[in-house]
């Protein structure tokens, strides 16, 4: 896509330092990380979204995203890492990346969570469940 930088990384258009590519992924080392080893593992084609990756393309995406999980700890010294993505909110490039970041117990890692809430009951717990069934139901047909 014209003007993503990933897209423009993913071409070679724009350098990068790239730990692992194959026809369909590409991952590198995040411009501005959490901690050193933090990598980005995107498609190579152009989906926004999660959502807009069609199934066939999960499977080697996430594969990727758990061999640089593997290789991190071997790597750097990490104990394990953080696996993330954002669809839409807070997702600085508009193309599909997942984050894999090298974790040490008392990193310092913080203000990367929200906060947490209970539900009011367990009834409300169970009408938020079903609403989610149904639409991944919905989306199933």
């Amino acid at each position: 896509m014209s003007g993503c930088v990933f897209c423009d990384i993913a071409s070679g258009d724009v350098p990068a330092e790239i730990v692992l590519a194959d026809e369909r992924t590409v991952a590198f080392l995040d411009a501005r990380p959490l901690f050193e080893g933090h990598v980005l593992v995107i498609p190579r084609q152009h989906y926004e979204t999660l959502a807009s990756l069609p199934p066939p393309e999960v499977g080697p995406l996430f594969t990727r995203v758990r061999q640089v999980s593997a290789a991190l700890p071997a790597a750097l010294g990490a104990q394990g890492s953080f696996v993330a993505l954002n669809n839409v909110v807070s997702q600085s490039v508009p193309h599909l990346h997942v984050h894999v970041v090298p974790r040490t117990r008392g990193d310092g890692l913080r203000g990367f969570f929200w906060p947490r809430r209970r539900y009011a009951s367990q009834a409300e717990m169970a009408a938020v469940a079903q609403r989610i069934r149904d639409a991944v139901l919905a989306l199933a047909d």
